[in-house]
């Protein structure tokens, strides 16, 4: 039982630092300019890593790279470049609480990128969840009442989209293969660094100049809500069920709005309110009809090559049993926080 609470507290506080994320990205991006902040939060990340990597033991398996590794890191390194990106300016131009709150709308979307070209529709329960997340995002929009929604929602929006796509690709290039995670990681951040590095490099003299509190807070982004955070979210996930950490990671958006009224000052109406309610209720009922919707054709495809006789090896079983908390950190790579 300590165990179970100690690996509950760990997600949970994977949830606030991804939930602190937006006011903190928020509140860099008004010091320094947007690409500026994304190259020092990417180098500082890749920097740690490479430390983490460089220390460890070999243990028979390669210290750096395999080829798996690199045929995966560099595309998703890219795409996730492209996902922080328009974070990044969405939550500099919205409230941190709307942005955090939009975000969430990955955790439905994934799944429809996921399954295009595959055969196999979601139930239509799914499709009234993403429903009720739209209208939510509606109610969100609307701020003091219904008008042109702002730049920052539309990014942050768009940025849902990019996310999904992004998270959709990670299980797509990771699927069946040997893939360490804190590699995959490294060569994510090294990939985000040299894209900006060019962009940023006219801006980059304006970091001598940042304040304690600037590089506190890109230190904060690079160590906490990057390196930290998803390292100890790999590490809680794989000692608990897939169900219990969806649940724990998905309060993120919760923490994000409570971050944004607490500290910086955004203010709900009641149609904002009841926004960002049935936002969180839409996401999670979305999110509890795919996994069901999953396990129950893993669970078909198995009994059914199991009525035809088969008899599947290690590396049969692998593509019928379902890995729930494998995909548990696949499918909770769509909330990472800005």
């Amino acid at each position: 039982m300590p165990d179970a609470r100690r690996t509950d507290a760990v997600l949970l506080l994977v949830a606030i630092v991804w939930g602190s994320s937006y006011l903190a990205a928020q509140t860099a991006t008004a010091a320094l300019p947007v690409l500026v902040v994304l190259f020092a939060r990417y180098a500082l990340s890749a920097l740690a890593c490479l430390g983490l990597v460089a220390g460890r033991p070999g243990r028979g398996a390669p210290r750096w790279w395999t080829r798996d590794e690199i045929r995966a890191g560099l595309p998703l390194g890219v795409t996730q470049a492209a996902v922080l990106i328009v974070e990044t300016y969405g939550v500099a131009h919205t409230s941190a609480a709307n942005a955090g709150l939009i975000i969430s709308l990955t955790i439905v979307l994934t799944p429809l990128l996921d399954r295009a070209g595959r055969r196999g529709g979601l139930p239509p329960a799914f499709f009234a969840a993403a429903g009720l997340c739209v209208l939510a995002v509606g109610l969100l929009m609307s701020g003091n009442g219904f008008h042109a929604p702002r730049s920052g929602d539309l990014l942050m929006l768009g940025a849902a989209v990019v996310r999904a796509g992004h998270v959709a690709l990670v299980g797509r290039f990771t699927v069946r293969r040997s893939i360490r995670p804190l590699q995959l990681t490294t060569l994510q951040t090294l990939v985000g660094t040299a894209l900006f590095l060019v962009p940023a490099a006219g801006d980059l003299p304006v970091l001598a100049h940042a304040d304690t509190a600037t590089w506190a807070q890109l230190g904060y982004l690079a160590l906490f809500c990057s390196v930290f955070a998803f390292l100890a979210q790999t590490w809680a996930v794989q000692r608990t069920s897939a169900s219990r950490a969806s649940l724990l990671l998905g309060t993120e958006p919760v923490w994000a709005a409570t971050v944004g009224i607490a500290l910086a000052g955004d203010r709900f109406t009641l149609l904002t309110g009841l926004g960002a309610t049935l936002l969180v209720a839409g996401t999670y009922w979305g999110q509890a009809v795919e996994r069901a919707h999953r396990t129950e054709g893993s669970h078909a495809i198995a009994e059914a090559a199991s009525t035809a006789g088969a008899s599947a090896g290690p590396a049969e079983e692998d593509l019928t049993a379902p890995d729930l908390n494998k995909d548990a950190v696949r499918r909770s790579a769509a909330l990472p926080g800005a």
